[in-house]
């Protein structure tokens, strides 16, 4: 089993913290694999694409690259989710499972949900900054419930200036969020959906509604913010590993006969 985990706006590899470890400990035959995005990481130096369909492609290249092959169970996160349901649309074989967490989309979700109002300038100034330390203060701020703790703060600072992510590049991954589109089809892959009642950026409405256009069943944690894996990694992988094995005579019959249908 090859387990993809696709993170957000500006964010790497790194960011997943303690979570692909205690993903390890629950699938432990499993590849945990984390690529970055271009623009963000090890990839700070390629230009971010205005396409999320572009990010699938490249996100597919990689993947090929270091030698592993579908199908792919997906873990994302965020902009990571628009990526996550793009590959699923675009390549339905290749994706048996998803697990979204605070994502959104049109044409599910209105503006105003997939990002709070009062956060809009918040984003445009982290997008704008020059001083890594402000830029991460202000993430955390937004992301996490534990808010910006001392000694993450300085992690996550040391991960922004050794692999900046330039001005250019964080804007063209806003426009690539905000442009995005599923094609509101039932595609082929089982999904999970799971969101946080707290989450400060994004609406936990969002989540809800696609809860309800893919007729699958949410799981709401009630304290965590928007960067649920941070927030609470045991939890993520108690609900994906018990979700994974409720389905997984399904998900295996339907790797074996090539099609998947959305439960």
């Amino acid at each position: 089993m090859n387990w993809v985990l696709l993170r957000g706006l500006m964010r790497e590899a790194r960011h997943w913290g303690a979570f692909p470890a205690q993903l390890q400990q629950a699938f432990p035959d499993a590849a945990i694999i984390t690529p970055d995005l271009p623009g963000n990481g090890r990839l700070w130096r390629e230009r971010s694409p205005t396409r999320i369909e572009d990010m699938v492609e490249h996100c597919r290249a990689t993947l090929r690259k270091l030698g592993h092959t579908p199908p792919y169970h997906l873990l994302a996160l965020s902009l990571g989710g628009m990526v996550a349901t793009c590959w699923s649309e675009r390549h339905p074989e290749e994706v048996p499972a998803m697990v979204l967490i605070n994502t959104s989309m049109r044409p599910y979700n209105p503006f105003h949900q997939r990002l709070r109002p009062a956060n809009y300038g918040a984003l445009i100034r982290m997008a704008l900054a020059g001083d890594p330390a402000r830029r991460e203060e202000t993430i955390l701020r937004l992301t996490s419930a534990r808010g910006a703790a001392p000694d993450m703060l300085a992690a996550w600072s040391g991960y922004a200036r050794e692999y900046p992510v330039s001005r250019a590049n964080a804007l063209r991954q806003l426009l690539a969020a905000a442009r995005f589109r599923a094609d509101g089809a039932s595609h082929a892959t089982k999904v999970l959906v799971l969101a946080s009642d707290n989450d400060q950026l994004v609406d936990a409405e969002c989540s809800h509604a696609l809860a309800r256009a893919w007729r699958v069943k949410p799981s709401f944690h009630s304290r965590a913010g928007h960067d649920l894996p941070l927030d609470d990694p045991a939890w993520v992988t108690r609900q994906t590993q018990d979700w994974i094995g409720s389905n997984a005579v399904e998900i295996e019959a339907d790797l074996a006969k090539g099609s998947h249908r959305l439960i």
